[in-house]
């Protein structure tokens, strides 16, 4: 590993101080804990008075690299810092809030694993009755919306002391954004929580920097710049440029705003003659041309790529918070620009006001560098919960437990999904002995281990060391994917390291099976059939669990997922390759419904499909709209941010109505009897009842004479729900 560096590169610079080169805090003599204390009592036992940094989660503490508070705090911990937990504590008073006394620098207020809401209701809004992140699966244990709770009751507990928010609930809430479970666009979670600084995507980064400067002395007012955090200001600094986003329809000719929102040469030389004065020991008198805050220049949107402005102090301004509160074609828009600046090498400031505040986004994080990523998962994890759970059974540690992430980030660009809002696009890998010694680690420390490695994988299974073949072509790059509408020519799909990972995971003394449970890209997985063929014959436990999604070309475009032949290719190769192996393997093909484009025709082409192809799906996906997620800005705008937008753009088709989601979800599950009503009427009423009947080319079988008296109750009775809810 290397030692501390003696270059400090700028935070926010293309080249970051590495994680491991900063001086540890005066605390690191205290060594380290054998769990992140959640007790007084803990504390104790480590000779500690205080913690420097306590964490608050909405998860059940387990102390292994793939639950976010573990690797937060034993991140902190490395750079020298004593670190607490406070893992889902009672949300009705400040007290529990309390029980690790004040700590030294400031709360970090992470939602946990999930956002909260999700993993509380379903897709159909019912509250799910338990909580795989929670001992015994216990429902009800974390509030909704968990960093406003949690952030406001460290506020009532310590008023004075600072507060951290991160994870993905704060991650993807960072600007304004559209909230499903209440059906209205929300402030940034800045704001409600009254938190002093967010850090979203992978934030090792910037919980460094913001720990030691913070440790130095520094305020959260003076960290207002660092990439990969999000701050509220009161106003624009001076000598920034601003680049005006604030509308989709600009007129034919348009100028650059004028006076008085440029600074003036008249102020520039006074100034210098002031500072003159100054150095000659003169009386300074105060100039309101020069001592006032000064406008900014403003350049329209359209004209911003030839006004000579310096990428350093520039910023793009989105439409307000009021603004795509009531305007839902700005929000699109608004989604759209976000979604834009998200290449870490590239990406401006965003900055959008909330009333009189402004919430300002830096750009995200630089990528950690395969040594950082090694020493992330190298930190000396326990790999189980805390004791105190004693044997209580945590579900998200029982899935999780033999599984070893690999790589980070997702360059696919699903609309529907948002890793790429929170990883980043940019494929961030371990090495290959950095994961075969977590392997071993696995293998000697988890209880019961049985020669099963559940997993390598992560976002995406097979984009481990995948990325742009060009650094400076990746640098200039603004496209939301990178394998749609096709595989980009400068992308890498080499698999051979991917490959080769599995060989040597295999090889590991004690390990007799590597299964692979990660979503895979079957349209990347093609352009090296000899990782299929090794993936079907080595790590295909009799099914693989793959994501076509859809059949239709309408709707996938608007997933950003490839036609549904590359599926029928992928097929090919998969049972080719099984059969050499002598093994019966079955694919198991997951799909969305009611996904932003697709219309009950869409819908009925899949389940037509389905049912060709004999698959008879069990478990189905109704679309979620998560926040910030580009399906999610279709959805709530009926618009397509995935092209420019405009007032005049052709809308897209959008279910909102609960019985609409209902009936494109009993569409995926057309053999289950229980859907054949709906499914019935749905097909009258599209003139399909050609599809109703008892042959294999329907979808559908007829009412039997004898149930047509129970069949038109059960209607009549819906009819009347219906109307109630209306």
């Amino acid at each position: 590993m290397k030692k501390n560096s003696s270059k400090s590169p700028s935070p926010n610079s293309d080249t970051p101080r590495e994680l491991f080169a900063y001086p540890k805090y005066w605390a690191e003599c205290f060594g380290t804990a054998p769990y992140l204390p959640m007790s007084k009592q803990e504390m104790d036992a480590l000779g500690w008075d205080s913690c420097d940094i306590i964490i608050v989660t909405a998860d059940a503490y387990v102390d292994h690299p793939s639950f976010g508070m573990a690797v937060v705090g034993r991140l902190l911990e490395s750079q020298g810092f004593r670190v607490g937990i406070i893992a889902q504590p009672e949300w009705d008073s400040a007290e529990p809030f309390k029980i690790l006394g004040k700590p030294n620098l400031f709360f970090g207020v992470t939602g946990g694993n999930m956002d909260s809401l999700i993993n509380r209701y379903t897709a159909d809004l019912k509250i799910r009755h338990d909580d795989a992140y929670t001992p015994h699966a216990e429902a009800g244990k974390r509030p909704d919306r968990s960093v406003i709770v949690y952030s406001q009751r460290c506020r009532e507990a310590y008023y004075d002391t600072p507060i951290v928010i991160g994870g993905i609930e704060a991650s993807l809430r960072r600007i304004a954004q559209y909230d499903y479970w209440s059906d209205a666009v929300r402030r940034s979670i800045l704001i409600d929580s009254n938190a002093d600084i967010l850090l979203y995507g992978n934030a090792e980064r910037a919980l460094a920097e913001v720990a030691h400067q913070i440790a130095e002395g520094k305020t959260t007012e003076e960290l207002t710049y660092l990439r990969g955090t999000a701050v509220v200001r009161d106003a624009v600094p001076n000598g920034w440029t601003e680049i005006d986003s604030t509308r989709v329809d600009w007129p034919a000719k348009i100028d650059e705003i004028p006076n008085p929102y440029e600074f003036h040469e008249r102020a520039e030389k006074e100034k210098k003659k002031q500072k003159e004065r100054e150095a000659n020991g003169e009386a300074i008198e105060f100039n309101p041309d020069v001592d006032e805050p000064q406008p900014m220049r403003i350049v329209p949107m359209p004209l911003h790529r030839n006004a000579g402005i310096d990428p350093d102090t520039c910023y793009i301004r989105l439409p307000s918070f009021k603004k795509v509160t009531n305007d839902p074609v700005l929000y699109a828009h608004a989604s759209r620009v976000l979604h834009q600046e998200a290449n870490p090498y590239n990406a401006k400031t965003l900055v959008q006001k909330h009333e009189t505040k402004e919430v300002w986004v830096n750009p995200p994080p630089i990528p950690l560098t395969t040594e950082e990523m090694d020493f992330v998962f190298d930190l000396p994890f326990q790999r189980r919960p805390h004791p105190s759970y004693g044997t209580d059974r945590i579900p998200a540690y029982d899935m999780i437990k033999t599984s070893v992430n690999i790589m980070r980030g997702c360059f696919g660009g699903c609309t529907f999904c948002s890793i790429t809002e929170h990883e980043g696009r940019i494929i961030q890998s371990r090495s290959e002995d950095s994961i075969l010694r977590e392997i071993g680690k696995i293998r000697d420390q988890v209880p019961g281990f049985t020669g099963t490695i559940s997993d390598l994988g992560g976002p995406t299974a097979n984009m481990y060391k995948l990325n742009c073949k060009s650094q400076a072509i990746q640098k200039t790059c603004k496209r939301l994917s990178c394998v749609y509408p096709n595989i980009c020519k400068h992308l890498n799909t080499d698999h051979s390291p991917t490959t080769q990972l599995y060989r040597k995971a295999r090889a590991i003394p004690g390990v007799k099976r590597v299964a692979i449970a990660s979503g895979l890209r079957y349209d990347l997985a093609l352009k090296d059939p000899e990782y299929i063929k090794e993936l079907v014959t080595h790590h295909v436990g009799g099914y693989l669990k793959i994501a076509p999604e859809h059949s239709e070309d309408k709707t996938l475009s608007k997933m950003m997922k490839p036609g549904i032949s590359a599926y029928d290719d992928f097929k090919i190769l998969f049972d080719k390759f099984s059969k050499e192996a002598g093994k019966k393997q079955y694919l198991i093909p997951y799909f969305i419904a009611a996904h932003p484009g697709s219309d009950d025709e869409d819908m009925l082409n899949l389940s037509m499909w389905l049912k060709e192809r004999k698959f008879k799906p069990d478990q189905v996906q109704t679309f979620y709209p998560s926040p910030m997620a580009l399906a999610t800005a279709m959805y709530y705008s009926e618009r397509n941010p995935l092209q420019k937008v405009r007032y005049k753009s052709e809308k897209v088709s959008v279910n909102k109505d609960l019985d609409k989601r209902r009936l494109q979800k009993a569409f995926l599950r057309y053999h289950d009897e229980k859907n054949w009503p709906m499914i019935r009427e749905a097909l009258t009423a599209m003139g399909r009842t050609d599809l109703i009947g008892v042959g294999t080319e329907h979808l559908v079988p007829p009412i039997k004479q004898s149930n047509r008296s129970k069949y038109a109750a059960a209607n009549k009775q819906q009819n009347r729900d219906r109307g109630r809810r209306r």
